[in-house]
């Protein structure tokens, strides 16, 4: 009798295993297709602006108020800039560049990053303000 009650146990238990695939599919395509913010590095105290718009980045750029340049956590020499965007805007030919100074940053060092990316082709270049 135990062995006709277990095998009928068996026939009415739930097979779990398809879900679980589905699930792990799903898992792998949401990593696959997500985008990666690259960090900046540097804390800023970002200008204030009236005319601010919120918009979504892959690429940020951030100046300090010393005048450092910092792309994905690392401090970039100024003749590295277009190197370093170059290879970011390959991984994610869509991206937005932002470019994140400080409120004491040098507007030369925006213009250097902003020419960098014009020569590059990000056609997508905007600068972060706060909304006053």
């Amino acid at each position: 009798m135990s062995k006709r009650q277990n095998t009928a146990e068996e026939a009415g238990a739930i097979d779990l295993t398809p879900m679980l695939d589905v699930v792990f599919i799903m898992l792998i395509f949401f990593i696959v297709t997500a985008t990666f913010i690259k960090e900046p590095g540097a804390d800023v105290e970002k200008p204030d602006a009236t005319t601010a718009e919120l918009k979504a980045a892959s690429i940020l750029v951030a100046i300090n108020e010393s005048d450092e340049i910092w792309i994905a956590k690392d401090k970039v020499d100024e003749r590295q800039v277009r190197i370093v965007l170059e290879r970011l805007y390959s991984e994610n030919p869509k991206g937005w560049l932002v470019i994140q100074p400080d409120k004491e940053a040098s507007i030369e060092k925006i213009a250097l990053i902003a020419e960098a990316a014009r020569k590059i082709g990000i056609k997508k270049v905007s600068v972060a303000t706060e909304k006053s």
